[in-house]
Order: structure tokens, then sequence, then C-alpha cells
């Protein structure tokens, strides 16, 4: 055995990545409730330290409720349906709880990582990869300030769609590699190979599922979800009205039904794609290919059901949570396909 396969404790590391990448897909599945519903701008600043206190007395109560009415999500939306403390009170814990489990994240990664660090216990050429995801769990706390900011002002209701979906996307980009460098940690431990290679299969299908999620983040970001309650047609058509006055592709990017009938149809090329990328996983490794065919069907029912009930929270979060882990599926199939 090579001193190179001895160096380290590629297991260990393996198993702690894991458990960071669980947190992440819980942290989507709590970002989904906090978006659904309509928490995200109950806190309008951004305290990293203090902020994970929340308010201890009615004053503070009163205080943070006093910020929230000068947004324009209170001035237009919620003020006028009637919104008292106790209500604020609700959906400030959805967003104080969002960011109390991103920091619990920050936590649990970062302070195993100095540990193994100290320690001399993570294998060569993995030093720079697991830097590189703390910092991509920090600016991810970052675009998140950035979503919240982008809908503080007194005219708009709502996030800016585009910061929520870099705020999500960069979340399924950490999960995604803490999944893959927790499956190349594996590897060495087992038979002390090399890194798998990203292959031509996994950019292809890899960029078709990140149109699927991209558009997924923006049907949330516009309530687009809630553009039609049946299926396959909308609004009795299979293509339905949209406004196109200002061209096809601001359509695409901000009209809801549009994007809501792009999200539903694009799935079917997503779906198609993935079982090309089954199929040329299964002879190499059965589970993960059982795995990446399990996630996108029960995705597509997830999808349906969310449509048919108007948007359930429990079935949109768990279309989101599933969501997470379908990207998770696919990485362990890219990396089957890339290993050596």
């Amino acid at each position: 055995m090579s001193d190179r396969f001895k160096q380290g404790r590629p297991i260990a590391l393996a198993n702690w990545l894991l458990v960071t990448a669980a947190m992440v897909v819980i942290m989507v599945a709590v970002g989904g409730i906090t978006r659904l519903t309509e928490s995200g701008l109950s806190i309008t600043h951004w305290s990293p330290i203090t902020g994970a206190v929340p308010p201890l007395s009615e004053s503070a109560w009163q205080a943070e409720f006093d910020l929230y009415k000068a947004t324009g999500e209170y001035r237009n939306v919620s003020g006028p349906a009637g919104m008292d403390l106790a209500a604020f009170k609700f959906i400030f814990f959805w967003e104080w709880f969002h960011r109390l489990w991103g920091r619990l994240i920050g936590l649990a990664f970062a302070l195993p990582l100095a540990w193994f660090w100290i320690r001399g216990a993570i294998p060569a050429g993995y030093k720079g990869r697991l830097l590189a995801l703390l910092a991509l769990g920090g600016l991810q706390g970052v675009f998140g300030w950035f979503m919240v900011r982008s809908g503080l002002s007194a005219t708009m209701t709502d996030v800016s769609h585009f910061w929520l979906s870099i705020h999500l996307l960069t979340a399924l980009v950490t999960l995604g590699g803490l999944v893959w460098t927790a499956l190349d940690l594996r590897q060495f431990a087992a038979r002390g190979a090399a890194q798998a290679r990203w292959t031509l299969t996994a950019t292809w299908v890899g960029a078709i599922v990140t149109v699927q999620l991209l558009l997924g983040a923006w049907v949330a970001g516009l309530n687009a979800g809630l553009a039609s309650d049946s299926w396959p047609l909308m609004q009795g058509r299979l293509v339905p009205e949209y406004d196109g006055s200002q061209g096809i592709l601001w359509a695409a990017t901000h009209d809801p039904y549009l994007i809501h009938f792009l999200h539903r149809w694009w799935a079917w090329i997503a779906v198609g794609a993935l079982i090309v990328l089954a199929r040329r996983v299964k002879p190499l490794e059965r589970k993960a290919s059982v795995a990446i065919h399990t996630a996108f069907g029960t995705q597509i029912l997830l999808g349906i059901a969310t449509v048919l009930t108007g948007v359930a929270l429990w079935l949109a979060v768990a279309h989101q949570i599933v969501g997470a882990l379908l990207l998770a599926s696919f990485v362990w199939g890219a990396h089957v396909l890339g290993r050596r």
C-alpha cells in the first residue's frame, strides 16, 4: 500500500462531507418553506453574528415589525391583508431559522475542516477543493442577503427572481461539490484511485438539468406555480397566453405563464437526458442508475401534484427536496462515468 494511500483519513472526511450535504438538502427544504410562506422579507437587515438571536422582548419584536412595515410587501400585500404582530412572528421564524441553519452549516463545515487540517488528515490534492467549498458556502450567505435586499424597496412586493435563482443554484452547486468530493474520497480509500474526471456526457446532461433547475427557481420567485392548476393543459391550451409585448426573450425570463410552461415541458427533455445518463451508468454501478430513475420519476409526479393542488405547501416543499436529491443522483452518476 503506497504512502499516498495511507495518508489522511478519507472515509472520515467523506462521511463528514455527506453529513454536510444532508444539511444542505434540509436547507433547501427550509428555504422552500420560507419562500412559500412569503417569509423572506421579514428580517430587513443582515447581522451575521447578533442575528443568530431572535427578538427576546415585546419591544424588540415590535421594532422588527416596524422595520418590516416599511417594505413594499407589507404596504401593498400583507398590511392590507391584515397582518398583525402574531402573524409577523410566524413569518419571522422561518426566515430566522433559514439563516440560523445556514450558520450551523458553516460551523459544521469550518470547524471539522480546521480539525482535519491541523491533524494532517486531509489527503494530498484535496485542501484547495475543501477551501473552495467553504468559500462557496460563504458566498451563498452573501447572495442570500443580496436576494433579500432586492425586495426591500418601498415599491417591491417580492425579491428578485434572478437573485433567488442565483441563491438556490449556488446551494445546489455546493451540494454537488460536496457529493462529488465525498465520492472521490471514498474511491481513494477503497482503491487509492485518482479523482474522477468530468465527462462529455456529464457536461451536456448537466447543462440540461441546470436549465430545468433555473426555470424551477424562476417559477418559485415569480409564484408562477399558481399560473395554472391543470395538467397537461394551461388555461385549456397547450401554450398559455403570455405577455410577449417586449419580445420572447423578456417573456421567457419574466412572464410567469411562459416560465411555468417552459418548466413543465423542459422537464421531459431533462428526463430524456437523465435516462441516457442512467443507461450508461447501469453497467458500471446499478445503484446509481436506480437512484437517477427514482429521483426523476418521483420529481415528475410531485411536480404534477403540486400544480393540481394549487401549490400545496407540503407537495411544493417535497418537490424542492427531491430536486436537490435529483441533483445529487446526477452527480453520483456523473462520478461513476468519470472513474478511472
